[in-house]
Formats: structure tokens, sequence, C-alpha cells
């Protein structure tokens, strides 16, 4: 028999840090993309520009109203991390052809030939982390039902 005390949910401090669901996801994210610098670095691409291959590795061509959308990033940001990628030789972005207003964002060879290297990013991920696939997609799950409850917020 263990001698702790589990206390009950009416006596613990709704604003202790500890208990915080803000505070669990901003450090699980920062420490679970800390874990893809060393991989991505050598590929030459941060985090946010990883995502944005990914996307496009999925399925290119995008424009950057729906690659922003994908990323759920406002389309200002996705300006600069897209100029990055085109200057490293990756991505290319042209007009449509259909509506001159909007830039659809396409592959180079360079930048389909760097998808069979990060083909062993999510593998390493999974060994970093030492938890089981189907732990992380039970948890993704959980995170995929916490992102769209915050959106479909009031206020949100």
């Amino acid at each position: 028999m263990s001698d702790v005390t589990v206390p009950a949910p009416e006596d613990l401090d709704p604003l202790a840090l500890e208990n915080q669901v803000c505070f669990a996801l901003a450090v699980a994210s920062r420490s679970v993309i800390a874990l893809y610098r060393p991989l991505l670095e050598p590929m030459g691409l941060t985090h946010p520009q990883y995502l944005a291959m990914l996307a496009l590795w999925q399925r290119e061509p995008l424009s950057v109203k729906e690659l922003s959308g994908l990323l759920q990033l406002e389309p200002a940001t996705m300006s600069p991390l897209l100029k990055r990628l085109e200057a490293a030789g990756l991505v290319l972005r042209e007009r449509a052809g259909r509506d001159e207003r909007s830039l659809a964002v396409g592959l180079t060879e360079e930048g389909r030939r760097l998808r069979a290297e990060a083909l062993r990013i999510p593998p390493a991920i999974v060994e970093r982390l030492g938890m089981d696939v189907a732990e992380l997609q039970d948890l993704h799950r959980a995170l995929t039902r916490v992102i769209g409850a915050a959106t479909a917020a009031p206020g949100a």
C-alpha cells in the first residue's frame, strides 16, 4: 500500500502552474520541436519550413492561401518562410494561371529529392521520445480534439 495521497479535484489549486493545460502544451511543444532540430539542421530546414515541405510533399502545388490554411499560419507569416525555401532551391512560387493575384507554390526537383531524406525523421522522433506509436497516435487524436475545441470556442 502506498502512502501517496492524491488530492481530490476540488482541492487542486486552479492557478497552480503545474495544473495548467496551456503550460503543459507549451512545454511539450518546445520540447518536441527541440528533438526535431538536430534532424532538420542537416537538411537545411527549420521546423516551420519542414511543416511546409510536409504539406507540399503531400499535395503540391498549393496556393499560399491553401498552404497557410493547412499550417494554420497567417499568409504574412508564410511569405518570408516561402522566400527562404525558394532561396534554398526547394520551392518555386509562381502566379496561378487562372488567378493572377494568387501565388502557387510547387516543389523543385531538389525539394522532391529532400523527401527521401525526410523519411528518416518520423521513426527517429518516435525513438527519441521512447513512446509507442499507438500512444503517440492517441496523443495526436487528443490534441486534434483540443485544437478543434479551441478554434470553435467563442472569442477564438
